[in-house]
C-alpha cells in the first residue's frame, strides 16, 4: 500500500513519551497535548495504553471523543483483553487505529514465553508466536479497518522469521506493520537496508504501509528514522522532544525538519505545520518536567544563536551562511547574536547599533577591548554590560572641566576650607581657587564654583 509522496507521522508522546522515568500525564493534561499534537498536523495520535490502568483507559477515552482530525490510536499486546480495551475505549473516535503486537526477537520469544505452554522449544514458541499475531489482528477487525501491528525488537531480529511474521499480520489484515528498532540497537545503514529487504522479500509488503519507531539508546533514533525512510518507509513514529523510555525516542520535529529541509533529497512531503513545533516543544517541556537541552536540534535555546566571531561576521552579511532553516519556520523566537570573548568586533558593532549607540572604529576599538576585558570574565555579555562599558569608554558629553587638585582641611575649632586646581577648556593656564563652607564638601562645592563660574548642587 503505497501512502504517495505524503508521509504518515505516527505520534507517541502520550504514550511512549510518558514512560520516560519519573513522569505523569494526567488525562486533563494528555487531553490538552492532544489538541495541540492536532494543530500540528500528526496524523496519528497514539493517546495511550488502555488497559494499563484505569486512568489510561479514560484518558484515550476522552481524547477519542473530543479531538477532530488525526486518527486515535490505542495500544495493545496481542492479548484479546489489551484488544477489547482498546476497542472499547476509541468507540467514539470518528478515526481510530488499534496498534497491536509482539516481540519477535530471539532473545523476547525466549525470555516473555518461557512457559512451555507456548511451545517447548525456541521454534515451536517463535511459530505460536506468529500464531498469536494473526489471532491479534483478527479480533483487533472486530473493532476498526485500521490495524497496526509492531513487531517489537525488529532491530536485534532473525531476518527469515520478521519477513515470516510481516508476511502472516498483513494477510491477516494489518494495515501497518511497525519495525521499531527497540533498544536503539541498529545501525543506520543497516537499518535502511532492513526496511528494503522487508519491502523486497515479503511477497504481500506493498499492501501496507511499513512504519519505522526507533529508539535513541546509541544516540541514532533520527537517523535511523531517516534511513527507514529512504528505503521504502512511509510512516515514521516518534515523540516531541525525543522524549520516551531510557534514551528516549526518535524525535518528531528532528526528523520532520530533516525531511523538509532536505527535500531535494526525500522527495516527501507531510501535513505537519512546522510553525507549531516551538510552541509544542515547551508544552511537552513543562508538563512532563523535563527541560529541553539549549543545544537540542530544531527547538533548542541555541538551535538559532550565533557566537563565534567568524559565525557572527558571516551570519550577518547573509542568514544563509549558518542557518540552513528559518526559526520562523518552527516558530523559534528570531535569530539571536550570543555576546561572548569569540564574537568579534561586527557583532559587537551589530548589538551596538541595534542598542542605539553610533560609534566610530576609533572608539569600536576602544570599547572591544573593553567588551574583551569583561567577556573573559563572563559566560555572556549582555545588553546592561554594554551600556555600562560605553558609559566608562566612551564620552558622550564634551569634557570642559576636569579637577586636576583637590585639597580640604578641617577639624575641631577650625573652619572648613578647599582649595581646587581645575583645567577649563579653553583657558592655557589651570585655575585655582579656594573657600571656607559649612563642612568640608560645601567648601569644596563652593571652590569649584568659583573657579569654574558654575553652581553645582550635591543632590
Amino acid at each position: 500500500m503505497s501512502a504517495g509522496k505524503n508521509l504518515i507521522v505516527f505520534d507517541t508522546t502520550l504514550r511512549d513519551g510518558e514512560q520516560a522515568a519519573g513522569t505523569r500525564l494526567g488525562i486533563r493534561e494528555k487531553l490538552e497535548l492532544a489538541t495541540q499534537l492536532a494543530r500540528l498536523g500528526v496524523d496519528v495520535i497514539e493517546a495511550g495504553f488502555p488497559i494499563s490502568s484505569p486512568q489510561d483507559f479514560e484518558a484515550v477515552k476522552l481524547i477519542a471523543e473530543q479531538i477532530k482530525g488525526p486518527t486515535i490510536c490505542g495500544l495493545s499486546r496481542a492479548v484479546y483483553a489489551d484488544i477489547d480495551a482498546a476497542g472499547r475505549a476509541l468507540a467514539n473516535a470518528k478515526k481510530t487505529r488499534i496498534h497491536t503486537g509482539l516481540g519477535i526477537s530471539d532473545i523476547h520469544i525466549a525470555s516473555k514465553f518461557k512457559d512451555a505452554k507456548y511451545g517447548k522449544t525456541l521454534n515451536d514458541k517463535k511459530a505460536n508466536a506468529i500464531d498469536m499475531g494473526i489471532k491479534a489482528v483478527k479480533r483487533a477487525k472486530r473493532y476498526t479497518d485500521d490495524i497496526e501491528f509492531y513487531c517489537e525488537d525488529s532491530g536485534r531480529a532473525d531476518k527469515a522469521y520478521l519477513y515470516q511474521m510481516v508476511e502472516a499480520v498483513i494477510d491477516a489484515g494489518a494495515t501497518t506493520v511497525n519495525i521499531p528498532d527497540t533498544t536503539g540497537y541498529a545501525i543506520p545503514a543497516q537499518f535502511g537496508q532492513l526496511i528494503a529487504d522487508i519491502i523486497a522479500e515479503v511477497p504481500n509488503a506493498k499492501k501496507a504501509i511499513i512504519s519505522v519507531h526507533c529508539h535513541d539508546d546509541l544516540g541514532m533514533s533520527v537517523a535511523n528514522t531517516l534511513a527507514g525512510v529512504a528505503n521504502g518507509a512511509r510512516q515514521i513514529e516518534g515523540t516531541i522532544n525525543g522524549v520516551g523510555e531510557r534514551a528516549g525516542n526518535a524525535s518528531i520535529e528532528e526528523a520532520i525538519m530533516a525531511i523538509k529541509t532536505r527535500k531535494d533529497f526525500f522527495r516527501l512531503d507531510t501535513k505537519i505545520k512546522t510553525q507549531e513545533f516551538y510552541k509544542t516543544s515547551r508544552m511537552v517541556s513543562e508538563m512532563l518536567g523535563i527541560s529541553v537541552p539549549p543545544n537540542k536540534a530544531v527547538v533548542g535555546a541555541n538551535a538559532f544563536a550565533h557566537s563565534s566571531g567568524i559565525h557572527v561576521d558571516g551570519f550577518l552579511k547573509n542568514t544563509l551562511t549558518y542557518e540552513i532553516m528559518r526559526p520562523e519556520d518552527v516558530g523559534s523566537p528570531e535569530s539571536s547574536v550570543v555576546l561572548t570573548a569569540r564574537t568579534g568586533r561586527h557583532g559587537l558593532r551589530h548589538r551596538l547599533n541595534a542598542l542605539g549607540y553610533k560609534v566610530s572604529e576609533a572608539e569600536l576599538e576602544q570599547l572591544y577591548l573593553r567588551f574583551l576585558d569583561v567577556a573573559d570574565r563572563k559566560t555572556e555579555v549582555f545588553d546592561e554590560d554594554l551600556a555600562a562599558i560605553v558609559g566608562d569608554e566612551i564620552r558622550t558629553v564634551e569634557q570642559v572641566f576636569e579637577l586636576q587638585y583637590l585639597h580640604v582641611a578641617c577639624g575641631t575649632g577650625t573652619l572648613p576650607t578647599a582649595s581646587v586646581k581645575m583645567k577649563v577648556k579653553g583657558k592655557d593656564a589651570p585655575v585655582t581657587a579656594a573657600a571656607c563652607g559649612d563642612g568640608p564638601i560645601d567648601a569644596a562645592y563652593e571652590a569649584i564654583r568659583i573657579a569654574t563660574g558654575q553652581s553645582p548642587k550635591l543632590d
